[in-house]
């Protein structure tokens, strides 16, 4: 009897594991990455439509953006059945997005949509995008159609869903 218990506990275990890696599975290897400049960008930070926008600004080799990138995957997962939409615009220099923007995302299995803003016009863009930015990353726009803020600061995963649920009221 306890040898039956054994076998059905490690065939219940091996099921959820395959489940896991299934999902692991639908990660699609990412070849190539969308580059915009600043006004082919601009009508993604602008949408007048039903959903919520959290647009994050990173780069690879920024530590703080590196170590919030979960967070905001996170939303993605579970805000993208409640019209939430995240979209990850890389600063990446253009020459490494082969080299390491695109083996980032392909080793973290980013899911949110990455775009890299290659655009060296900064001194328009950044004030552009909010006068008060000093273009320092990570940097964040929430927005929908009633609502936008601007935020020049790192999330823990807490304080962003907090403020994700202030668009979605």
């Amino acid at each position: 009897m306890i040898k039956k218990s054994i076998f059905i506990a490690i065939l219940f275990l091996g099921l959820f594991s395959c489940k896991k890696e299934e999902k692991v599975a639908d990660f699609k290897k990412v070849t190539s990455v969308e580059s915009y400049t600043y006004n082919e960008l601009k009508p993604l930070l602008e949408k007048k439509d039903s959903k919520t926008y959290v647009i994050n600004f990173w780069a690879t080799w920024c530590g703080p953006c590196v170590k919030e990138l979960p967070y905001f995957e996170k939303i993605n997962e579970e805000y993208k059945n409640k019209n939430v939409e995240v979209i990850l615009v890389s600063l990446d220099f253009p020459k490494h997005v082969e080299k390491k923007l695109i083996p980032y995302i392909n080793t973290k299995k980013l899911q949110s949509k990455v775009v890299l803003l290659d655009d060296a016009n900064e001194d328009f863009w950044i004030k552009d995008i909010d006068s008060t930015w000093s273009g320092a990353i990570p940097a964040t726009i929430i927005y929908n159609k009633n609502k936008r803020k601007f935020y020049k600061k790192s999330f823990d995963f807490e304080t962003l869903e907090n403020e994700l649920q202030t668009y979605l009221k």
